[in-house]
């Protein structure tokens, strides 16, 4: 090995250790964050509601605390602040590019929020209406795509991952593009919270493939971002997992939802979910299908909708549907990762 090639070397072992750093302070600040806000939430008794025409075995779920997305928040707005002050002097503009990072992500997540205070805070059962819903939603996307059109004028360059090349996308295909995107993506991940753990490991699966892409092509603020997102979902997923002691609510499933497609689209690799977000895809179809078909035939083709309940009312255990969920978005991962 030759000198220059030991020096790249350890500058990538260095920058490694770095993000195992960012991983281990977000899981840190997640772990603490929730120990203090769980028994809080418990004692405002902002619990679950559950369906009484869902699965049996989750009715003992109810008063299970949520909005627990809160924690996953905290944590991501705690270490993003501290990484732009680490940054700010020596790479500003790098600096600077987390911030619209943390908006669409944190955005999403606070439409979310609004929901779920209505619905456990304020105790009105139907939350946020739908319309207002979308509308916020709406605003998040829109701002989020046109500050990367307009002011990081990042292009409208999209990778195809099976040509292995970029094309020029006319801006107005664009922007009603990466708005799809957004919206479609968060709306998926929502669907997909639906049992203990769930979500949450999924969607950790997805950032971390996301989050070493970002290391391939380079890009930092991306690293950084994706880095701080699996430490807090971590810390968060050992209070998640089943028995779940929080559940992360709306607050917490669009906030993801957010970070996956935002990261995704600043990398200009939004078709590269197609591939990773897989599962959330599959449990957003099942939910079409199932609507469809039933309003056509007055029958169902899955005994519930989305389908991990399905398999639920088979007779899986949710640790099974989670592991297999996991396990299949982990061989996406590394599918997606070597079609780039």
């Amino acid at each position: 090995m030759d000198f220059l090639s030991k020096i790249n070397l350890l500058s990538f072992v260095s920058s490694l250790e770095f993000q195992i750093i960012i991983v281990l302070i977000a899981f840190i600040v997640s772990l603490v964050a929730s120990i203090i806000i769980i028994p809080i939430l418990r004692r405002l008794k902002v619990g679950q509601i559950e369906r009484t025409d869902g699965p049996q075995s989750h009715l003992k779920k109810q008063g299970t605390p949520t909005m627990g997305g809160i924690i996953i928040a905290i944590t991501i707005i705690a270490v993003t602040a501290l990484l732009y002050l680490k940054y700010s002097g020596t790479e500003k503009e790098m600096a600077m590019n987390l911030i619209p990072l943390a908006f669409v992500t944190i955005g999403f997540g606070l439409v979310g929020f609004i929901d779920d205070f209505k619905k456990l805070i304020l105790k009105n059962t139907k939350g946020l209406k739908p319309a207002y819903k979308m509308i916020g939603l709406l605003i998040v996307a829109v701002a989020f795509t046109l500050y990367l059109v307009k002011i990081l004028n990042i292009g409208t360059q999209t990778y195809i991952p099976i040509l292995k090349q970029y094309i020029d996308l006319p801006i107005w295909v664009y922007i009603p593009f990466a708005i799809f995107v957004l919206l479609a993506t968060t709306n998926a991940v929502n669907l997909t919270d639906g049992i203990d753990g769930l979500s949450t490991s999924v969607t950790t699966i997805i950032v971390t493939a996301l989050t070493v892409i970002s290391i391939i092509l380079g890009i930092k603020e991306v690293t950084l971002i994706g880095c701080t997102i699996i430490g807090a979902c971590l810390g968060f997923l050992l209070f998640n997992l089943h028995p779940a002691k929080i559940f992360m609510g709306d607050t917490g499933s669009l906030l993801l939802g957010g970070a996956i497609a935002g990261m995704a689209l600043y990398m200009k690799m939004p078709l590269i979910l197609i591939v990773l977000a897989l599962i959330p895809i599959i449990e957003t179809i099942s939910v079409m299908m199932q609507v469809a078909y039933f309003k056509k035939t007055g029958n169902r083709i899955f005994k519930m909708a989305p389908i991990h309940h399905h398999f639920e009312l088979c007779g899986w255990r949710e640790n099974k549907i989670v592991s297999i969920f996991s396990v299949i978005t982990l061989i996406l991962s590394i599918i997606a990762i070597n079609i780039i």
